[in-house]
Protein backbone atom coordinates (compact mmCIF):
# COMPACT_ATOMS: atom_id res chain seq x y z
CA UNK A 1 0.00 0.00 0.00
CA UNK A 2 1.31 3.43 -0.96
CA UNK A 3 1.95 6.09 1.63
CA UNK A 4 0.18 9.45 1.42
CA UNK A 5 3.47 11.01 0.34
CA UNK A 6 3.78 8.55 -2.57
CA UNK A 7 0.16 9.16 -3.56
CA UNK A 8 0.80 12.92 -3.59
CA UNK A 9 3.92 12.45 -5.73
CA UNK A 10 2.12 10.14 -8.18
CA UNK A 11 -0.82 12.53 -8.46
CA UNK A 12 1.40 15.58 -8.93
CA UNK A 13 3.42 13.76 -11.56
CA UNK A 14 0.28 12.79 -13.44
CA UNK A 15 -1.22 16.28 -13.31
CA UNK A 16 2.06 18.04 -14.15
CA UNK A 17 2.52 15.72 -17.13
CA UNK A 18 -1.06 16.16 -18.38
CA UNK A 19 -1.88 19.77 -17.49
CA UNK A 20 1.56 21.34 -17.12
CA UNK A 21 3.38 22.51 -14.04
CA UNK A 22 2.11 26.11 -14.04
CA UNK A 23 -1.51 25.08 -14.68
CA UNK A 24 -1.54 22.63 -11.77
CA UNK A 25 -2.23 24.01 -8.31
CA UNK A 26 -1.53 22.29 -5.02
CA UNK A 27 -5.29 22.46 -4.39
CA UNK A 28 -5.93 20.39 -7.56
CA UNK A 29 -3.26 17.90 -6.51
CA UNK A 30 -4.73 17.60 -3.01
CA UNK A 31 -8.25 17.09 -4.34
CA UNK A 32 -7.25 14.40 -6.83
CA UNK A 33 -4.96 12.67 -4.31
CA UNK A 34 -7.66 12.71 -1.65
CA UNK A 35 -5.51 14.56 0.89
CA UNK A 36 -5.48 17.99 2.45
CA UNK A 37 -3.44 20.75 0.86
CA UNK A 38 -1.72 21.16 4.24
CA UNK A 39 -0.35 17.61 3.96
CA UNK A 40 1.31 18.55 0.67
CA UNK A 41 2.95 21.53 2.35
CA UNK A 42 4.00 19.38 5.34
CA UNK A 43 5.78 16.88 3.06
CA UNK A 44 7.09 19.21 0.34
CA UNK A 45 6.87 22.82 1.65
CA UNK A 46 5.36 24.09 -1.61
CA UNK A 47 4.71 23.22 -5.26
CA UNK A 48 8.37 23.79 -6.14
CA UNK A 49 9.36 21.33 -3.42
CA UNK A 50 7.01 18.79 -4.95
CA UNK A 51 8.54 19.33 -8.38
CA UNK A 52 12.04 19.01 -6.90
CA UNK A 53 11.08 15.67 -5.34
CA UNK A 54 9.89 14.44 -8.75
CA UNK A 55 13.10 15.71 -10.35
CA UNK A 56 15.14 13.82 -7.76
CA UNK A 57 13.26 10.65 -8.68
CA UNK A 58 14.18 11.38 -12.30
CA UNK A 59 17.83 11.70 -11.39
CA UNK A 60 17.70 8.40 -9.51
CA UNK A 61 16.02 6.61 -12.43
CA UNK A 62 18.40 8.19 -14.92
CA UNK A 63 21.40 7.29 -12.80
CA UNK A 64 20.21 3.69 -12.54
CA UNK A 65 19.95 3.50 -16.35
CA UNK A 66 23.35 5.15 -16.69
CA UNK A 67 24.96 2.73 -14.23
CA UNK A 68 23.80 -0.22 -16.34
CA UNK A 69 26.03 0.98 -19.20
CA UNK A 70 29.08 -0.07 -17.19
CA UNK A 71 27.83 -3.65 -16.99
CA UNK A 72 28.50 -4.19 -20.69
CA UNK A 73 31.96 -5.41 -21.62
CA UNK A 74 32.39 -3.82 -25.03
CA UNK A 75 31.85 -0.32 -26.38
CA UNK A 76 29.60 -1.80 -29.06
CA UNK A 77 27.36 -3.43 -26.44
CA UNK A 78 27.29 -0.18 -24.46
CA UNK A 79 26.21 1.80 -27.53
CA UNK A 80 23.57 -0.82 -28.40
CA UNK A 81 22.18 -0.53 -24.86
CA UNK A 82 22.06 3.28 -24.98
CA UNK A 83 20.35 3.36 -28.37
CA UNK A 84 17.66 0.96 -27.14
CA UNK A 85 16.81 2.78 -23.88
CA UNK A 86 14.03 4.96 -25.37
CA UNK A 87 12.35 1.91 -26.85
CA UNK A 88 12.41 0.11 -23.50
CA UNK A 89 10.49 2.71 -21.46
CA UNK A 90 7.68 0.86 -19.67
CA UNK A 91 4.19 2.20 -20.46
CA UNK A 92 3.54 2.81 -16.76
CA UNK A 93 6.50 5.24 -16.68
CA UNK A 94 5.45 7.27 -19.72
CA UNK A 95 3.85 10.07 -17.63
CA UNK A 96 6.99 10.37 -15.56
CA UNK A 97 9.33 10.65 -18.55
CA UNK A 98 6.91 12.93 -20.45
CA UNK A 99 7.08 15.35 -17.56
CA UNK A 100 10.86 15.27 -17.41
CA UNK A 101 11.08 15.84 -21.15
CA UNK A 102 8.63 18.74 -20.92
CA UNK A 103 10.77 20.27 -18.17
CA UNK A 104 13.81 20.22 -20.47
CA UNK A 105 12.26 23.18 -22.26
CA UNK A 106 11.96 25.11 -19.00
CA UNK A 107 15.56 26.09 -18.28
CA UNK A 108 14.91 26.93 -14.64
CA UNK A 109 13.46 23.48 -13.91
CA UNK A 110 15.70 21.00 -15.69
CA UNK A 111 18.90 19.50 -14.32
CA UNK A 112 21.19 18.28 -17.11
CA UNK A 113 23.47 16.19 -14.89
CA UNK A 114 22.41 12.78 -16.22
CA UNK A 115 22.33 13.80 -19.88
CA UNK A 116 25.77 15.39 -19.47
CA UNK A 117 27.11 12.16 -17.99
CA UNK A 118 25.62 10.20 -20.87
CA UNK A 119 27.21 12.54 -23.41
CA UNK A 120 30.65 12.13 -21.80
CA UNK A 121 30.18 8.35 -21.78
CA UNK A 122 29.21 8.39 -25.47
CA UNK A 123 32.40 10.30 -26.34
CA UNK A 124 34.43 7.57 -24.62
CA UNK A 125 32.46 4.84 -26.40
CA UNK A 126 33.09 6.44 -29.79
CA UNK A 127 36.79 6.79 -28.98
CA UNK A 128 36.95 3.06 -28.22
CA UNK A 129 35.13 2.35 -31.47
CA UNK A 130 37.66 4.42 -33.42
CA UNK A 131 35.37 7.20 -34.62
CA UNK A 132 37.02 10.36 -35.94
CA UNK A 133 34.94 13.13 -34.36
CA UNK A 134 33.75 11.56 -31.12
CA UNK A 135 32.26 14.72 -29.60
CA UNK A 136 30.17 15.42 -32.68
CA UNK A 137 29.07 11.78 -32.88
CA UNK A 138 28.05 11.89 -29.20
CA UNK A 139 26.06 15.08 -29.81
CA UNK A 140 24.33 13.41 -32.74
CA UNK A 141 23.38 10.38 -30.64
CA UNK A 142 22.08 12.64 -27.85
CA UNK A 143 19.82 14.38 -30.39
CA UNK A 144 18.79 11.02 -31.81
CA UNK A 145 18.11 9.74 -28.28
CA UNK A 146 15.87 12.73 -27.51
CA UNK A 147 14.01 12.30 -30.78
CA UNK A 148 13.50 8.59 -30.18
CA UNK A 149 12.28 9.15 -26.63
CA UNK A 150 9.92 11.90 -27.77
CA UNK A 151 8.55 9.65 -30.49
CA UNK A 152 8.03 6.75 -28.10
CA UNK A 153 6.47 8.90 -25.38
CA UNK A 154 4.19 10.97 -27.57
CA UNK A 155 3.41 9.13 -30.75
CA UNK A 156 3.73 5.39 -30.26
CA UNK A 157 4.58 4.76 -33.92
CA UNK A 158 3.52 1.38 -35.21
CA UNK A 159 6.94 0.98 -36.82
CA UNK A 160 9.05 1.49 -33.67
CA UNK A 161 10.68 -1.94 -33.95
CA UNK A 162 11.71 -1.23 -37.53
CA UNK A 163 13.09 2.19 -36.59
CA UNK A 164 15.00 0.65 -33.69
CA UNK A 165 16.51 -1.96 -36.04
CA UNK A 166 17.42 0.73 -38.58
CA UNK A 167 19.27 2.77 -35.95
CA UNK A 168 21.16 -0.29 -34.71
CA UNK A 169 22.05 -1.21 -38.28
CA UNK A 170 23.44 2.29 -38.96
CA UNK A 171 25.97 1.68 -36.16
CA UNK A 172 26.59 -1.93 -37.18
CA UNK A 173 25.12 -3.20 -33.96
Amino acid sequence: MKSKKEIILDTALDLFAKKGYTATSTAKIAKQAGVSEGLIFRHFSNKDGLLNAIMELGKEKGQALFNLIQEFDTAKDQLRYILQIPFQIPIEEHSFWKLLYALKWQADSYDEEISSQLSVELVEIFKKLGYENCELEASYVMLLFDGMATSVLLKSHKDQKEIQQLILKKYNL
